[in-house]
């Protein structure tokens, strides 16, 4: 008996979508490509302009500097808000409310202006103008470290509550202390809970750095605000930025993939505090 072929039944309505979805995005490139207000021209012009670089690198320092001090900070957070004490716990919790409560772009504004209510900084007899500390460069990294911070606490105390309760107590009949239980056992398998919101947040931070330009922290947006002020080709210079900003976030997007891809691996292995169970059994084994 010949087994009958199943032919899938054709949507005709995705494909109609579909190709509504092409014709859309092809005239808008026909558009934007034949317009005579954009000077396609100078774009290459300033893709490698050392303005546009300067801005690049500055870019790229307040996104690690700002994710290190957040990664560091959050996992302080997470483990307070873990804590059983009311006090640690409340004041994560406070923190964590806050910081994710208000707009990142009025946390910039703030620290760039904490001079309107703290002129000067009193140490002993030396005192020394808050302007002279908190620059636009510091201003900027205070808000997007201790903003992130707050996503951070929450990405790690989600990590660490998604390791099985039954680690813990194994290292600790193991001998154990807390604290080696917590880096030597929990956080590693948390890390892999941990690490792919972690690099979203990083992608993220990546473009987000773009709002510190309105405390001219001399970012890669703010140097193409700079060079369109002189000459006026605003487009054009937000298309270089825009180009730039998509070669960073797809490294980082490949760095990514390429850190989970490694940790998957890693996943089949058995946790540490298995291993070093079995090696305990293994040397009674033999002492008995």
């Amino acid at each position: 008996m010949n087994a009958k072929k199943i032919v899938p039944a054709k949507n005709w309505g995705q494909r109609a979508i579909a190709v509504v979805l092409i014709a859309v995005v092809a005239l808008l490139i026909y558009m934007v490509a034949t317009s005579r207000h954009i000077s396609w021209s100078t774009i290459p012009q300033y893709i490698f302009d050392e303005t546009i670089l300067d801005g690049i690198r500055l870019t790229i320092l307040f996104t690690v500097l700002s994710m290190v001090i957040s990664i560091v900070a959050g996992a302080i957070l997470a483990t307070m808000r873990l804590s059983s004490n009311p006090v640690l716990s409340g004041f994560s919790s406070l923190y964590i409310w806050f910081f994710r409560g208000t707009p990142l772009l009025v946390q910039i504004i703030f620290w760039f202006n904490i001079q309107l209510f703290i002129p000067s900084i009193d140490i002993g007899i030396f005192q020394i103008d808050t302007n002279v500390i908190v620059t636009a460069f510091v201003a900027a990294l205070l808000a997007l470290s201790l903003n992130e911070a707050a996503y951070m606490a929450e990405i790690i105390r989600g990590g660490l509550l998604a390791v099985d309760g039954g680690q813990g107590e194994a290292a600790k009949a193991l001998g154990y202390t807390p604290a080696q239980a917590m880096l030597r056992i929990i956080f590693p398998q948390a890390l892999r809970v941990i690490i792919p919101p972690i690099g979203n947040q990083t992608i993220s931070m990546l473009k987000t750095t773009s709002l510190v330009s309105v405390v001219a922290a001399q970012d890669l947006l703010t140097r193409a605000q700079n060079i369109y002020a002189r000459n006026f080709l605003i487009i054009e210079l937000l298309i270089v930025a825009s180009i730039w900003y998509l070669v960073m976030t797809t490294i980082a997007s490949c760095i990514q993939y390429a850190i989970e891809q490694r940790l998957g691996r890693s996943a089949k292995q058995p946790p540490a505090v298995w291993k070093a169970a079995l090696r305990l059994m293994r040397a009674e084994g033999r002492n008995g």
